[in-house]
C-alpha cells in the first residue's frame, strides 16, 4: 500500500513539482493545500498518512498548523527553504524525495 500525503504549501508551483517528485517515487498524493486553514480542512476530510508541510504559510505557520495535525494523529514533515539549527526537524526543499519522506514518515524505502 502506497503512503498517501497532503502536500502544503503557498506556491502552487512547488505543490506541482512536489506532486511530480512524490508520484514518480510511487507515493500517492491526496490532496493540496495552500493555507494553514486549509491544511487543517483537507487533512481531517482526506485522513493522509502524513502531511508535506511548508514552514511559512500566509495565514500562519507550518509549526500551528503541525500541532493541529497532531491533536488529528496525522504526522506531518515540515519543510523549507531556509537553513534551521542542527536538530530541527525540517526537510530543506531541495533534499525532497519519496525515499526521504518515507525514512521521515518511517515507512521503508522500495
Amino acid at each position: 500500500m502506497a503512503l498517501r500525503v497532503l502536500i502544503v504549501d503557498d506556491d502552487a508551483g512547488f505543490r506541482r513539482l512536489a506532486r511530480r517528485v512524490l508520484e514518480a517515487g510511487e507515493i500517492e498524493v491526496v490532496g493540496e493545500a495552500g493555507t494553514g486553514a486549509e491544511a487543517v480542512a483537507a487533512a481531517g476530510s482526506l485522513r493522509p498518512d502524513g502531511v508535506l508541510l511548508d514552514v511559512q504559510l500566509p495565514d500562519t505557520d507550518g509549526f500551528a498548523v503541525a500541532r493541529v495535525l497532531a491533536g488529528l494523529g496525522i504526522p506531518a514533515v515540515l519543510c523549507s527553504v531556509r537553513d534551521y539549527p542542527a536538530g530541527t526537524a525540517v526537510l530543506p526543499k531541495e533534499r525532497l524525495s519519496a525515499d526521504e519522506l518515507r525514512r521521515v514518515f518511517g515507512e521503508k524505502s522500495r
